[in-house]
C-alpha cells in the first residue's frame, strides 16, 4: 500500500470514529472494543466504510439514516442486538420513541408481524434500560 493509501485510510477511519461515537455514543465504542480480540480488522472496516464512508455523506441527515436503518434491521428480523444499538442510536440523532415505534410497526406490512413484534421488543428493551438510567 502506498503512501496515500495510508492517509486516505487514516482519514476515513478518523471520519468514520467521529460520526460512530455521533450516531452510536457508547453503544457503538462497544461493539468495536468486542471486536479487538477476535477481529480487529473487522472493526476498522465497520468505522470505515459504514461511518466513514456512507454515514458521513451529505445527502441525508442522520435521522433520516438512523430510520432507514432501525426499518432495515426490524424486517432483517434476526439482528436484535444491531437493532437495539440502532434503536439508540435513532434516539441519539433526534427521533422521538414514537418515531422510532411508528418505523418498526411499519415493517409489519414489508416483514411480517414476527419481525415487527420482535423490533416492538427490542425498543422496549431499550427504551426501558434509558428510563432505569435516567433515574
Amino acid at each position: 500500500m502506498d503512501q496515500n493509501s495510508n492517509v486516505s485510510t487514516n482519514e476515513r477511519f478518523q471520519r468514520g470514529w467521529q460520526k460512530l461515537k455521533e450516531i452510536d455514543g457508547e453503544a457503538g465504542e462497544k461493539v468495536i472494543a468486542s471486536l479487538a480480540d477476535i477481529a480487529p480488522d473487522f472493526a476498522r472496516y465497520v468505522i470505515e466504510f459504514p461511518f466513514g464512508d456512507i454515514y458521513s455523506r451529505p445527502q441525508l441527515d442522520l435521522k433520516s439514516r438512523e430510520i432507514a436503518v432501525v426499518a432495515a434491521l426490524t424486517a432483517l428480523g434476526n439482528a436484535t442486538p444491531q437493532l437495539k444499538v440502532h434503536i439508540q442510536a435513532a434516539l441519539n440523532v433526534g427521533c422521538t420513541r414514537e418515531e422510532v415505534t411508528e418505523v418498526i410497526m411499519q415493517m409489519a406490512v414489508y416483514a411480517g408481524f414476527p419481525a415487527a413484534l420482535n423490533g416492538l421488543f427490542a425498543a422496549k428493551e431499550v427504551f426501558a434500560a434509558l428510563d432505569n438510567s435516567e433515574l
